[in-house]
């Protein structure tokens, strides 16, 4: 499962040689061909003020390009170093809301030397939407990211 999506992105990666055009492109990868991936974006910390910071998106702009840590599905991963499938936001207390249309949302954090340094964000305008299946894909893009970057 997601064998050429990962051929494709591993492709990307390897012909980089910028982090952030780089991101844009898996993001706008992600939400372009894969169903349910309706907002796809990369946070990464900001130690000094506690916070993540967007740093690439595709899909509907949001508000949001800067997290507290804790606050949030996003901000729960950047202290808790796990990763987090939320089924059906409507029943998470600590949701922030970046489009009345999202429904489920995984976020799964970016390793640098076994040091969490961000997370990608898939936010579906489908309930349940995330499996077992996008955690290992997710965890997968973020070591090819991790390796070839930091």
């Amino acid at each position: 499962m997601f064998s050429e999506e990962l051929s494709f992105i591993n492709k990307e990666i390897n012909n980089s040689d910028n982090l952030k055009n780089c991101l844009n492109k898996i993001c706008i990868f992600l939400n372009k061909e894969l169903e349910g991936y309706d907002w796809v974006g990369y946070y990464f910390h900001n130690k000094n003020n506690k916070e993540l910071d967007l740093i690439a998106f595709s899909g509907v702009p949001t508000q949001h390009t800067k997290i507290s840590f804790g606050k949030g599905i996003c901000g729960q991963t950047a202290l808790s170093n796990n990763a987090i499938i939320v089924e059906d936001v409507s029943k998470e207390s600590n949701y922030i809301s970046c489009n009345i249309n999202v429904k489920s949302e995984i976020v799964v954090p970016l390793f640098n030397n076994e040091i969490n340094i961000g997370q990608i964000d898939v936010d579906s305008n489908t309930l349940n939407r995330f499996s077992k299946n996008d955690l290992k894909f997710l965890k997968k893009i973020n070591e090819m990211i991790s390796t070839k970057f930091f």
